[in-house]
């Protein structure tokens, strides 16, 4: 099937040729007739399978007889990240319609946000902004023909399914069409799809599962060594774009930096940060002016860079649909892609429950000539630290002799330690 089969409006099959679009996907085949039809749908594919441009493109089609300049269409997703690339699909592909999709998101400045809003076609918007600009009244969704929730799961994890509600009370009674994309589907969701979905129409592509083309391992490894562990993947391993996962923001901050010290061209991507410095972040990992970007759960569905060739798990994610997300960072539009989680005592219970979720135990491997014995912090005695020191000193000069190397090796056991 070609692109061509479905018929677009010519503007918009002029912005299918600038992204290179030329064979949609099977969520893309199956979805996008039955959204021109006018029907509510519930698509549910795994990440990274072009869910996003599933739902553009139909809404372009539909938006186009109206002209632009009237609030028609409202996407709401659960983060900043995440809408800045829909809205970055919707003006590459849009880029000949005419119309106008501007992002709703807090920890930036209202004012410009309300200026846009005045002739906006399509927002796309995350849940708490969209509802402050309800609130002023600056925002009108009386007229809507589209609503979109995309990403739906990840909504209810973050706690964002009764604002979702609250937004829903403001829109027509009836009318309009309503499209929910989630990776997984549990029982809230559904309930809140029976709710504001007429008759929809279920498309499922594959299983709640990763893409087929990941390969998946685990690294079991003692806590105190996993930096170093990491350094020695990242050193052995041939790697385009690296996403580095944590489970906390200051271990993000901090394994980045540590990263930048070692010689990689790395940042972080956490709640922290300002939006300016989130979005220089995001942007320097697209454009491969950083090489690893280390995040937390935040960006495990805002990133589509279709270079990245590895996901780390430094920690370990606290659900199998949360490592689901991660790892479907990689692997996409068919391209390879390698997962490595970190594995330490306390995950064997999370990686039984993930083995399960791909359906097959996940490859166990251990690095020839890294020393899994080196002692943590606790064993250290401080009445014999010269002679801890001395065992380290050591151990960095078989490795400086192992590998070859003169310096970078010694600095990088000094940060883990």
């Amino acid at each position: 099937m070609n692109f061509k089969d479905f018929s677009f409006e010519p503007r918009i099959a002029a912005g299918i040729a600038t992204a290179k679009f030329t064979t949609p996907t099977t969520i893309q085949t199956r979805a996008i007739p039955q959204i021109m039809q006018g029907r509510d749908l519930m698509g549910l594919a795994q990440t990274g399978t072009g869910k996003t441009a599933a739902f553009v493109l139909p809404i372009l089609q539909r938006l186009i007889p109206g002209g632009p300049g009237k609030l028609r269409a409202l996407i709401i997703a659960p983060t900043r990240e995440l809408a800045e690339q829909i809205n970055e699909t919707i003006e590459t592909l849009g880029m000949h319609t005419g119309l106008r999709s501007v992002t709703v998101y807090g920890g930036v400045g209202i004012q410009p946000q309300i200026r846009k809003l005045r002739h906006a076609d399509i927002i796309v918007a995350c849940p708490g902004r969209l509802l402050d600009h309800i609130g002023r009244r600056t925002v009108d969704l009386s007229r809507l023909e589209m609503l979109v929730l995309d990403e739906a799961d990840q909504m209810f994890d973050m706690g964002f399914l009764p604002d979702v509600r609250r937004i829903i009370k403001h829109l027509p009674e009836k009318g309009y069409q309503s499209l929910l994309f989630s990776a997984t589907m549990s029982k809230p969701i559904r309930r809140l799809a029976e709710d504001v979905m007429e008759d929809p129409v279920r498309v499922q592509v594959g299983h709640e599962a990763p893409a087929h083309t990941v390969s998946h391992a685990f690294y079991p490894v003692a806590p105190h060594l996993k930096t170093a562990l990491l350094l020695e993947l990242l050193d052995r391993t041939t790697t385009e774009s690296v996403l580095v996962f944590t489970r906390t923001k200051h271990r993000a901050r901090q394994l980045g930096v540590k990263l930048s010290k070692v010689g990689y061209r790395s940042t972080s991507l956490q709640g922290n940060l300002s939006q300016a410095r989130r979005r220089d972040a995001m942007n320097g990992f697209k454009s491969g002016k950083y090489q690893v970007l280390v995040a937390t759960d935040i960006a495990a569905r805002g990133i589509d860079v279709a270079q990245v060739s590895h996901v780390i798990n430094y920690d370990m994610p606290s659900t199998p649909e949360a490592y689901i997300h991660r790892i479907g960072r990689t692997g996409r539009a068919e391209s390879r892609g390698d997962a490595f989680t970190l594995l330490t005592v306390e995950d064997k219970q999370m990686a039984r429950a993930i083995n399960m979720a791909i359906g097959r135990p996940v490859e166990r491997r251990r690095l020839d000539n890294f020393n899994y014995k080196f002692p943590g912090p606790a064993a250290r005695n401080p009445r014999k630290h010269q002679g801890a020191k001395s065992s380290i000193g050591r151990w960095v000069g078989r490795k400086k002799k192992a590998a070859g190397r003169q310096g970078p090796f010694s600095r990088r056991i000094a940060l883990q330690i």
